[in-house]
């Protein structure tokens, strides 16, 4: 049993998987260890995490035959898996909010940034565009005074008081003073794109759309402008794609379709040094992904 279990034990897809599999748990266990969160804890949401997979990939099974048969799946006894699928998972911190969802739509829709795509000043009621109008598309359900003292609290917008107006402060939303709502990003946003890639990896490689572009040997003062011109490429996206979201969804309720589908869409960079070792020729290259072209 200790030699299945080795890493020399295991077919060379399998070993291959382990090695990823360091790389991908590396920031989670530095995030944990950041915030006292003990191994013990952690391997009980892998376990979890595998007896929900197994779960999803019987789909159709007998019930009676199917705790044995992610017992075999998983290597857990079907006592721990009866446990796992008996107590209720852990609620997700929420991400989306009222908040949240007012900022997007002010940085997507026409009406309410300039040519260069930069959210305008507008005045708090009136007419659109104004916040008053701006809240309303989003939700009847909230009032627009507490939406936008909502957004003041969270750093998103600034209320000029002696002109009443209301402006952006940051189209790039960071909720760095809610912590459960930060760390629910990483679980949507990184949780996203990893199924992206792990779907990929287990079909055609035509599910997702899913690219990366790699650059080395810059400079730390090169690597400053990058961020701005990342930045921009990001709000570009927003102004442009976010339209476009929008009329399709339109068009969906005009037709009376079915809507029971979702779309995250993201773009992300992360420096860091060059290892020394590594090879290849250096300068900008698309890194191979595992999205068929």
């Amino acid at each position: 049993m200790t030699n299945q279990l080795s890493p020399d034990g295991l077919q060379s897809e399998q070993q291959a998987l382990l090695a990823v599999l360091e790389q991908l748990l590396s920031p989670l266990a530095k995030l944990c260890l950041a915030k006292g969160v003990s191994i013990q804890a952690a391997e009980e949401m892998m376990r979890r995490a595998f007896v929900q997979a197994a779960t999803e990939d019987c789909d159709g099974l007998n019930p009676a035959r199917l705790t044995s048969r992610i017992s075999t799946m998983t290597g857990l006894t079907r006592r721990e898996v009866a446990r796992l699928q008996s107590e209720d998972a852990p609620a997700r911190p929420q991400t989306r909010t009222v908040a949240t969802d007012v900022l997007t739509y002010w940085t997507t829709q026409s009406d309410y940034v300039n040519k260069k795509g930069l959210p305008i000043q507008i005045p708090r009621t009136g007419e659109a565009p104004s916040f008053e109008m701006l809240a309303a598309s989003v939700t009847k359900d909230v009032h627009p005074k507490s939406i936008l003292a909502d957004m003041v609290r969270l750093g998103l917008v600034a209320h000029n008081t002696k002109n009443d107006t209301v402006s952006v402060v940051d189209a790039i939303f960071v909720p760095k003073k809610d912590w459960p709502q930060m760390v629910g990003f990483i679980g949507a946003n990184v949780g996203d794109h990893l199924r992206a890639s792990v779907d990929n990896v287990l079909h055609d490689g035509g599910e997702h759309f899913e690219q990366a572009l790699l650059a080395d040997e810059l400079s730390e003062e090169s690597l400053e402008a990058a961020k701005s011109m990342i930045t921009a490429q990001w709000r570009d996206l927003l102004t442009q794609l976010g339209p476009q979201l929008q009329s399709l969804m339109d068009e969906d309720k005009a037709k009376g379709r079915q809507k029971n589908q979702q779309l995250r869409i993201g773009l992300y960079s992360y420096k860091s040094a060059m290892q020394t070792n590594q090879p290849g020729p250096k300068g900008p290259a698309q890194e191979e992904s595992n999205e068929k072209n």
